[in-house]
């Protein structure tokens, strides 16, 4: 397979917008087209999109009203409630967030209207730019969760150029990383260490380094890079424990003891270091909070691999089926696509109970 730098690896292998403020809007734009199939714009256009300005206009009628037009720039109290809807939108538990990813994009489009309409105070405008990275980069998670990797990187892409025209530095890094991500996930790991290796020169603290080693401990490891896979890990355990003065950047303040214990059995398990993976995640498991149910799934699915590969097919069997069940509840699409991955290893194990009716129903899935 041929390998592309950066920008021309992004999804679709499109060579993306020169970052600049006279492109953000752009950017936005073409994001949010490649976010909607025809199925998606038919279903939310008319009756989401609707309700949520009837929303908007019984709040701030007549602010939203001639922002958008054009004829008054948005002042700070209509950026206020702008913001503080988005975070009781982006914040829902992963259940509820199926449901509401409609009106995130929805969303998404007003903020990108506010922005093009311009005339706004230089503050306000960096607000609104911040928002809009904030917004764009949930929505491409949404994406990249459904197995939508094009529409995902379509919308960091934007979610970089607005962060970009905010001039904060810092956010920029976590799309980066994002990217990185989405690279070590489709199976370029390679790729992932050199984004990963820009979105560290962009950000000192130490969470938020602690979760750039990590991902790329992760790449290493996928390598086979065993020595820069420990220092990482190793880089990561010093970064998370370090105090900070301020509170860690919003796209990185989930980060915990949780992932890194997860993430680390998932490295020692591809090095081939299986027991002590197992004590790891095990660790990692036990204190991921509930709310963040769709990170448990997919980590329960690292587990289940793990048992596997130790021949442990009925805790296999027991994690999978745990995974399969949380993944259907949520509406976690990738969490179902790799139990899907794990399938066809139980095949050799059918005589087990329970294994054929789970081969059955992740066929169903």
């Amino acid at each position: 397979m041929e390998l592309f730098g950066w920008p021309d690896w992004l999804p679709g292998r499109e060579v993306p917008l020169p970052l600049g403020s006279a492109y953000t809007v752009q950017a936005l734009r073409d994001a949010q087209r490649a976010a909607m199939d025809r199925r998606s714009f038919m279903t939310f256009s008319a009756v989401s999109l609707a309700g949520l300005a009837a929303q908007w206009a019984t709040i701030e009628p007549d602010r939203l009203t001639s922002a958008l037009d054009g004829r008054t720039a948005v002042d700070p109290g209509l950026v206020d409630w702008l913001e503080e809807t988005s975070a009781k939108l982006t914040t829902l538990p992963t259940e509820q967030r199926q449901h509401t990813i409609k009106l995130m994009d929805a969303h998404l489009a007003t903020v990108t209207d506010l922005i093009e309409g311009g005339g706004h105070a230089e503050h306000v405008s960096k607000r609104l730019h911040l928002l809009a990275a904030s917004l764009a980069t949930t929505c491409g998670w949404y994406r990249f969760d459904q197995g939508k990797h094009f529409a995902a990187g379509k919308l960091w892409a934007g979610a970089l150029q607005a962060a970009n025209a905010a001039g904060d530095r810092d956010f920029g890094a976590g799309v980066l990383s994002d990217f990185a991500y989405q690279s070590n996930w489709i199976g370029q790991p390679n790729i992932s260490v050199d984004q990963l290796g820009h979105a560290l020169s962009g950000t000192k603290h130490p969470t938020a380094r602690s979760l750039l080693f990590l991902r790329r401990a992760r790449a290493y490891a996928a390598l086979g890079e065993r020595s820069a896979c420990y220092r990482d890990l190793s880089d990561a355990e010093t970064a998370l424990s370090t105090r900070a003065s301020d509170p860690a950047p919003g796209w990185c303040a989930w980060m915990s003891p949780a992932d890194l214990a997860v993430d680390s059995g998932q490295c020692l398990l591809d090095l081939g270091r299986a027991d002590e993976a197992h004590v790891r995640m095990a660790e990692g498991l036990a204190l991921l909070p509930k709310a963040r149910d769709k990170t448990r799934g997919i980590f329960l699915t690292y587990q289940a691999k793990g048992f596997l590969q130790s021949n442990d097919v009925e805790q296999a069997l027991a994690v999978t089926t745990e995974s399969l069940d949380l993944a259907t509840r949520i509406g976690a699409e990738r969490c179902v696509t790799l139990v899907r991955e794990l399938a066809p290893a139980f095949k050799l194990y059918r005589q087990v109970d329970g294994v054929a009716d789970l081969i059955e129903r992740v066929r169903a899935a």
